[in-house]
């Protein structure tokens, strides 16, 4: 089993975007696998049209009670061996209610430990900040996959992720590493993208994916009607980039 932390803590670079449609990719290539949404948006959760008035326990139950992370699931309708862990707005007050509880920063690592045996990779979508419930995720993970926008303000705040990934190996998992970056929203036509792309290959070198993530209206439209992509318009670039994207990621764990 991997587990996979998606972060970047800048908002709107298309982490939740990459969440369901990479982990969607990837069970319908037979591998099994969860999503976990610790982001109190739920945008994830509302992404693969969980009706988030139907939850009976979500994520955050998991880290507050006793609540085990199997009994907060929900299994994929329209995806073989696609599983959730749905997120709602109570998740917003978990900062300060879990401050005062013993091994805050270990609660969702010890929680997959119980079902590790039964996902080949776990995907974690943070939220856009570097509060408990990120590092939560980063404790839990083995590697981080870093989303970023082609944009001019790409690289502003990539220090400071890099600086807290390894704050974190340092202190709490030894074993983290970063798995890869990926470009997202790209169009080259512009002069600005390629430039972007070019400075974060000097910044990251050979993490960074070689498949980019096209602006697409299509891939923009899928969450709203709760579908990963592949079911919404498998024909469209977004779709075809995703598919690139699961390929090249499987490659990189030997798969």
């Amino acid at each position: 089993m991997k587990v996979v932390c998606i972060f970047n803590q800048k908002g709107g670079v298309g982490k939740t975007t990459t969440n369901i449609n990479l982990c969607a990719n990837l069970a319908m290539n037979g591998h099994k696998v969860l999503a976990i949404d610790i982001d109190p948006q739920g945008n994830t959760t509302s992404g693969l049209g969980i009706d988030k008035s139907k939850i009976k326990y979500s994520i955050y139950d998991v880290l507050a009670s006793d609540i085990s992370i199997d009994e907060a699931m929900f299994e994929s309708e329209l995806i073989n061996n696609f599983y959730i862990v749905p997120s709602n707005m109570e998740l917003v007050g978990a900062e300060i209610e879990l401050i005062s509880k013993e091994n805050r920063e270990t609660i969702l690592r010890d929680k997959i430990k119980a079902i590790k045996d039964k996902f080949e990779y776990i995907f974690i979508d943070c939220p856009p900040s570097l509060g408990f419930l990120t590092i939560n995720a980063l404790t839990a993970a083995d590697s981080v996959l870093i989303p970023i926008q082609c944009e001019f303000y790409a690289l502003e705040g990539v220090g400071q992720l890099i600086n807290t990934i390894q704050l974190v190996k340092k202190s709490l998992n030894k074993s983290l590493e970063v798995e890869g970056v990926i470009m997202s929203m790209y169009d080259n036509r512009t002069k600005l993208c390629n430039e972007v792309v070019e400075e974060v290959n000097k910044y990251f070198n050979d993490k960074v994916y070689n498949t980019y993530i096209p602006r697409n209206i299509r891939l923009a439209e899928a969450p709203s009607f709760g579908l990963p992509i592949m079911l919404y318009d498998d024909k469209c670039k977004g779709a075809e980039a995703y598919e690139r994207l699961a390929d090249e990621f499987l490659s990189k764990q030997g798969a």
